[in-house]
């Protein structure tokens, strides 16, 4: 009997014990996805499946890569399940934005073509003219609310867009000029006609798609309870929440996800860029992306109805939440460490929140975990210098939403660049740092008076994110 309870209580110490390492194996920095981390560092670290997907899992997230990562091309043809490009259309796959699932990048000065970046549309509300609750702006009539600068043969497509830079440069405490660009657009060829007159521009780069799962799977409640609208607390950090429409609830909800959180999920996010990016129908988008002006595009030959399937968008969908974060293998050095007290002391970790717990998630690899994304996901106001000036729902033309920054030290050896923010003007974190304003003001003047070996190790922490 002795030994039945001593048999008994190893059992429960060492049931106790594996508990405790699995929670804190779970909590661990350096696997800021959790058990979804992967240990991929090369070219192809964003394009891995959740370390913790099951096999079935595994099976749906490679059916969704072919068709994210596939070209679509223009009705009628054999290849129906892939048919329905455009008519107006900004790239053809999913991946020709989000390359290897990575960031895109803006055009070169010159190149009339922008490939990963878009241009949004919009025009202000005014007395006569009053939003719908279901859209967060109001499209520009003519153009819509995105511009298209690719088409199918015999449409017309909307504009060529011509992006340079002008250039300003901010001084460090340590006598070092840093220089900033700002990109200026130019639209030419318009071949609907003129925009109205009160068109709002704002230039697109997409992000990186890592970790969005894990993202949708924080609590709701717990992203709002830090939401500090009218600054109660005095600390000059007014993080708000965007309230946006949920097409398959039919109901205003939070929202997580683009540059101004005005998707709630990632489904609608997916089922928005195909139809804005790409041209292609869903029945969360079923009609086609032409306005009525564009009588060209409205006439063109369509793939069916939906030209994307809803099992095909489950998949795609599926594959999107279920895409790993990389693993930090330099997170417990010395110099990141220390790079990391500075990112706290001075400020910065007021909106890019380390860490996280998810909920229930889409499946069970993204259920339960802790996570370090480096985000709120609440709107901030960055001040005019990265204004765009272009509301969306709730959001106003200064406000963004906090970017998480895990995978940050990976973009070079993925996409071969460091471009950063909205529009990609930042060619690396410091410059992105010191285009920081408003609510952000006094996070990036501290940033300015760093000593050079603060601030080595501030951009080290960066980069190991």
């Amino acid at each position: 009997m002795d030994f039945i309870k001593v048999t008994m209580r190893g059992a429960l110490l060492s049931a106790v014990l594996s508990l405790f390492i699995a929670v804190s194996a779970s909590a661990d920095p350096g696997r800021p996805g959790g058990a979804t981390s992967t240990q991929f560092q090369d070219a192809n670290a964003f394009s891995q499946p959740a370390s913790n997907l099951s096999l079935d899992g595994r099976m749906n997230f490679s059916i969704g890569n072919s068709f994210f990562r596939n070209p679509w091309i223009a009705a009628p043809a054999t290849t129906t399940a892939r048919d329905g490009l455009g008519p107006l259309f900004n790239t053809n796959s999913c991946q020709g934005c989000h390359i290897k699932d990575g960031r895109g990048h803006p055009p070169l000065p010159g190149q009339a073509q922008a490939v990963s970046t878009l241009i949004r549309l919009s025009i202000p509300e005014t007395q006569d003219r009053i939003r719908l609750a279901s859209e967060g702006v109001i499209a520009e009539p003519t153009y819509g609310d995105q511009l298209q600068d690719f088409s199918i043969a015999g449409v017309e497509s909307e504009a060529r867009i011509q992006w340079q830079y002008e250039y300003s440069s901010v001084e460090l405490a340590t006598g070092t000029e840093v220089s900033l660009r700002k990109p200026i657009i130019e639209l030419s060829h318009l071949a609907y006609g003129p925009m109205h007159k009160d068109v709002m521009l704002s230039p697109r780069v997409a992000p990186a798609m890592i970790g969005l799962g894990l993202l949708e799977a924080i609590p709701a409640e717990d992203i709002l309870a830090n939401a500090d609208p009218e600054d109660s607390d005095g600390d000059g950090i007014s993080g708000r929440p965007n309230s946006v429409w949920d097409g398959i609830e039919e109901t205003l909800v939070l929202g997580r996800f683009g540059w101004k959180a005005s998707k709630p999920t990632v489904k609608q996010q997916s089922a928005a860029a195909f139809f804005g990016d790409i041209g292609i129908t869903s029945n969360l988008s079923p009609s086609e992306s032409c306005m009525p002006a564009q009588t060209g595009c409205v006439a063109a030959p369509d793939g069916g109805y939906p030209e994307l399937s809803d099992e095909l968008l489950d998949l795609v969908t599926f594959y999107s939440q279920h895409l790993a974060v990389p693993e930090r293998p330099d997170h417990a050095e010395a110099q990141v460490l220390e790079g990391e007290k500075v990112f706290h002391e001075t400020g910065c970790a007021s909106c890019h929140t380390p860490q996280w717990q998810t909920g229930d998630g889409a499946s069970a690899a993204l259920s339960n975990q802790t996570i370090y994304p480096y985000t709120d996901l609440l709107l901030h106001d960055m001040g005019e210098g990265l204004a765009d000036n272009r509301p969306d729902f709730d959001a106003t033309g200064l406000e963004w939403r906090t970017p998480p920054l895990w995978g940050l030290g990976s973009y070079q050896v993925v996409n071969g660049h460091t471009q950063l923010l909205h529009d990609g003007r930042a060619r690396n974190a410091l410059e992105a740092i010191l285009w920081h304003g408003g609510e952000a003001e006094d996070s990036k003047n501290q940033v300015i008076e760093l000593s050079e070996d603060r601030l080595a190790q501030l951009l080290i922490f960066l980069d190991s994110l």
